[in-house]
């Protein structure tokens, strides 16, 4: 039976956690009610139940680093394959001519993939574009968070380059973008700029999440941007720092030391570094990834994205959580744990969100997708998926496979004419 979305849903019932426990999760007014062992306590007549029997119930996923703006552009654009420059050349000039209307379309489409995938919340940066309408990203991406209101949260950054006048920053601030961020370390005066940027946060009493390091070499703006914010009471977040990676052992020590004292919550976006960084290397390739470990032991608040989506800066990305989790796995050497806590609890602890997930009390925010394992998940990501935001049932995909089923042995059929291969019956892996 087809059910219109959203809907509301009283009780996840028979739901695996990663833990291994079985539960019904009750929830209420958004928030999760109880959580009790599968089947111990009946089930109150008239409630809707979704049953998650076979379902891995995790936490859902927080993006806390996109591009709405630029996603879903690289075949409107084909763009030559390249490092970041490279990527922001062809950005620009594609950029020059985009409508309002045009970035609302591809940045509603991603943000509904990423919905579908399990994430219902989303930071995105939205450029501060160049020339005499710089608030035409801002424009749309506001109205695709109005749109979209009540099935995903959607937070808003505005993302500033050093040749971007306070002017503009300001007029993207008063269409409605949450937080200030920038590219300091492409700057002429890498500190500068990040001073200005700072000081533009500091007189609008807004967060701060700045795109910082995204280098193998050069520029280390890190420590000066910790104390900078040292004791500041808004959100502060530092995407990127790859250039964290390649630091000697003391160095990075004393840099993580200044992020620790701020609390300064770092975002490892694996994806489209690992695309970008390591162009001019061709031997022995460098990978662009922060320094995981040695952040993760530190204590430092960590988190991690899909950043952009099939745009100039990664020509692929399925904008899936999953898929980040899984090359944290391979890439940055996380362990399960680590990696799915890094695109949802740590990613909503980065992005100041309230906690959410399988405990009482917490906001109602599940992606329930079927797997037996922690590890399985990540590795077949499978498509069989329910959303939960803030207690009500935003998305469902389900899945049909049909395979053909094994030939007889050649040696006892090698008399038999041979018929085409048999179909296994058809089956609604996720059906209700």
């Amino acid at each position: 039976m087809s059910h219109v979305l959203p809907r509301t849903v009283d009780l996840l019932g028979g739901a695996t956690l990663p833990d291994g426990r079985v539960v019904d999760v009750a929830l209420q007014d958004g928030l999760v009610s109880s959580v009790t062992p599968a089947g111990a306590i009946p089930v109150p007549v008239g409630a809707e139940v979704l049953d998650l029997r076979g379902f891995l119930l995790l936490t859902a996923p927080a993006e806390p680093h996109a591009h709405l703006d630029k996603a879903l552009s690289y075949d409107l654009m084909r763009p030559p394959l390249g490092d970041l420059d490279s990527a922001i050349l062809s950005w620009r000039e594609f950029a020059a001519d985009m409508t309002v209307d045009s970035i609302a379309d591809r940045a509603r489409a991603a943000a509904l993939r990423l919905l579908a995938n399990g994430t219902t919340a989303i930071r995105s940066h939205v450029d501060v574009l160049q020339g005499n309408e710089p608030t035409r990203g801002a424009e749309a991406l506001v109205r695709v968070r109005n749109e979209l209101a009540g099935l995903m949260d959607i937070e808003l950054v505005a993302l500033g380059g050093w040749q971007s006048p306070d002017e503009a920053f300001e007029a993207v601030l008063d269409v409605g973008v949450d937080l200030i961020g920038g590219a300091p370390h492409l700057a002429p005066d890498p500190i500068a700029d990040l001073r200005r940027v700072l000081a533009i946060a500091e007189r609008r009493g807004v967060g701060v999440d700045i795109h910082t390091d995204e280098s193998l070499h050069g520029a280390v703006t890190l420590s000066e941007f910790a104390r900078i914010v040292r004791g500041w009471d808004v959100n502060v977040s530092a995407g990127h720092c790859v250039r964290l990676g390649t630091l000697e052992r003391a160095e990075l020590g004393e840099v993580i030391a200044d992020v620790r004292a701020s609390d300064i919550g770092i975002i490892s976006l694996p994806i489209t570094n690992l695309y970008l960084q390591g162009w001019d290397d061709p031997v022995a390739t460098p990978r662009g990834l922060t320094a995981l470990r040695a952040l993760l032991d530190a204590g430092v608040r960590v988190a991690a994205g899909a950043d952009n989506i099939r745009d100039p800066f990664n020509p692929v990305g399925r904008a899936d959580a999953l898929e980040t989790a899984s090359l944290l796995v391979t890439a940055g050497h996380l362990d399960f744990e680590e990696s799915i806590h890094a695109v949802t609890d740590g990613a909503r602890s980065v992005m100041g969100l309230a906690p959410a997930g399988a405990s009482e009390g917490c906001v109602a925010e599940f992606l329930a997708i079927r797997a037996d394992s922690l590890g399985e998940a990540i590795a077949f990501a499978s498509a069989d998926r329910y959303v939960i935001h803030r207690g009500q049932l935003v998305s469902e995909s389900q899945v049909t496979t049909r395979t053909a089923s094994a030939p007889a042995a050649a040696a006892r059929q090698a008399s038999v004419p041979q018929a085409a291969p048999a179909l296994l019956p058809e089956s609604a892996t996720a059906g209700r």
